[in-house]
């Protein structure tokens, strides 16, 4: 017998589940399809276990270090084993928390493959959902009025680059490793690469980073770009880029072997695992798109501002319709959905005030446009820049390297980005975005007083820099 909804969602990710529960906040009786776990990648596979690895590797290094603050410890050991059970409890503690406000909101949920069909005796159009349950037992059907697709992504690897889960990996693999290797490559100096390179050389793991750009992190301002690849390679990270990766050249023996052009050269890299990042691509295969009038764009679930795609209650999110993928994007795209399904009229997603972060050591984050992109769109702009070293909480916390720089527009006196490399830099890109959000000045940047001694006095100095009246440069 099928089941009626208002709404399900296919997939339990972070949209996913946002989505459902906003649903249930306005009255829609909501249901969840999930093969996996909810929660999704960024719970299991992504956000949530990277951060609790790279909390685990800030630590160590600390303690390496602690002599510097006048205390000793002895001998330093990693104990990976324990690393990898605090990061498990970490997951599971918030994949409980998940359940309960699944149960909290009355969401329905399905374990099971969820796949969309056409029009049949349910439903005079396509949405149905079709789900084969991961316990063996009969399809279930479900007839909703809307439905949100919100299947996420997953790593992608180069063509002809295979990934064996043993000595080539993705991030999905290198989060279960069980030991620490000797030496890592890693392929693709993006966002989640800088991360695995600082948190591996933070464990004491020999790390090289091979990019195709000719910077690592070639989307952030190229001045974030370049004190990245300084402090990182003061950690011991060997960095080449303007490398392209030759696949075929790629031997597994006692090392993994591959060669890369670079500068019309061949260059041959060794390491005991490879790690493949290189972005991540759509999961769209499978749930039934050819049933439907919906159309993809380069690997992508096209939709308009409100997320619906070419069946208008038909809806998607997330990784899958790519853009930021991110998943405190995905999560503000599945609000946005499901008060557009209710008839509201939710705020259209300025994507240029979306925050971005890197949880490296040093982070990094940033919210809107780089110097150079401004450039780009015609605006004059001037800029203001203060460095951390000039702070005193950055001196007490012992991690002083990096700056905050501000991008404005000369004319209009409008903050255009602002980009930030530090200590603790991801929990303060806040006050930056809401900055923006606000169409706030420098000048009013600087009014609000920031408190004294905190990191966040560097945005203040900056946002005074930007007319020449910083303080305490």
């Amino acid at each position: 017998m099928a089941e009626e909804y208002d709404l399900v969602v296919l997939g339990g990710g972070t949209g996913g589940y946002v989505a459902a529960i906003r649903a249930s906040q306005l009255g829609l009786k909501t249901a969840i399809v999930e093969k996996g776990k909810l929660g999704g990648t960024c719970l299991h596979k992504g956000c949530i276990p990277s951060k609790a690895l790279l909390r685990s590797a800030e630590v160590f290094a600390t303690a390496k270090r602690s002599e510097d603050f006048g205390i000793h410890t002895g001998e330093v050991i990693v104990n990976f084993h324990k690393v990898q059970e605090r990061k498990d409890s970490i997951v599971q503690q918030l994949h409980k928390g998940v359940q309960h406000l699944m149960k909290k909101g009355k969401i329905d949920v399905y374990e099971g493959t969820g796949r969309i069909l056409g029009p049949s005796i349910f439903s005079p159009m396509p949405g149905t959902i079709s789900v084969e349950m991961n316990n063996g037992q009969d399809n279930e059907m479900l007839v909703p009025k809307n439905v949100i697709i919100a299947t996420g992504s997953r790593p992608k690897s180069l063509p002809g680059l295979t990934i064996d889960g043993e000595r080539v990996l993705s991030s999905d693999e290198a989060l279960d490793l069980k030991e620490l290797p000797g030496s890592l490559l890693i392929i693709g100096g993006g966002v989640i690469g800088i991360e695995w390179a600082s948190m591996m050389a933070d464990f004491g793991v020999k790390v090289t980073v091979v990019e195709y750009a000719d910077r690592i992190l070639p989307t952030e301002d190229i001045e974030i770009s370049r004190e990245m690849q300084r402090l990182i390679k003061k950690k011991g990270i060997k960095v080449v880029t303007g490398a392209k990766v030759l696949p075929e050249t790629l031997s597994i023996e006692k090392d993994v072997v591959i060669s890369a052009s670079v500068g019309g050269n061949q260059h041959e890299f060794r390491a005991e695992k490879l790690l493949v990042s290189v972005g991540r691509q759509a999961n769209i295969e499978g749930i039934g798109l050819e049933n439907t009038e919906i159309k993809i764009e380069n690997g992508y679930i096209d939709t308009n501002e409100f997320y619906q795609t070419k069946e208008p209650h038909i809806y998607a999110i997330g990784d899958c319709i790519g853009g930021l993928q991110l998943a405190h994007v995905a999560s503000h795209e599945g609000l946005v959905a499901v008060e557009h399904i209710v008839g509201q009229k939710p705020e259209v997603i300025d994507y240029s005030l979306v925050p971005k972060c890197i949880y490296s050591s040093p982070e990094a984050a940033s919210v809107g446009l780089t110097e150079e992109e401004a450039e780009a769109k015609g605006f004059k702009v001037k800029t203001g820049k203060f460095l951390f070293r000039a702070i005193g909480k950055a001196l007490v916390f012992g991690e002083s390297d990096g700056f905050v720089k501000i991008v404005a527009d000369q004319e209009s006196n409008d903050i255009l980005g602002i980009h930030m490399i530090g200590p603790h830099v991801t929990n303060m890109i806040s006050e930056a975005g809401l900055a923006m959000l606000l169409d706030a000045t420098p000048w009013e940047m600087a009014q609000n007083i920031h408190p004294h001694p905190t990191l966040s006095e560097v945005i203040g100095e900056a946002a005074l820099a930007v007319d020449g009246k910083a303080i305490h440069s």
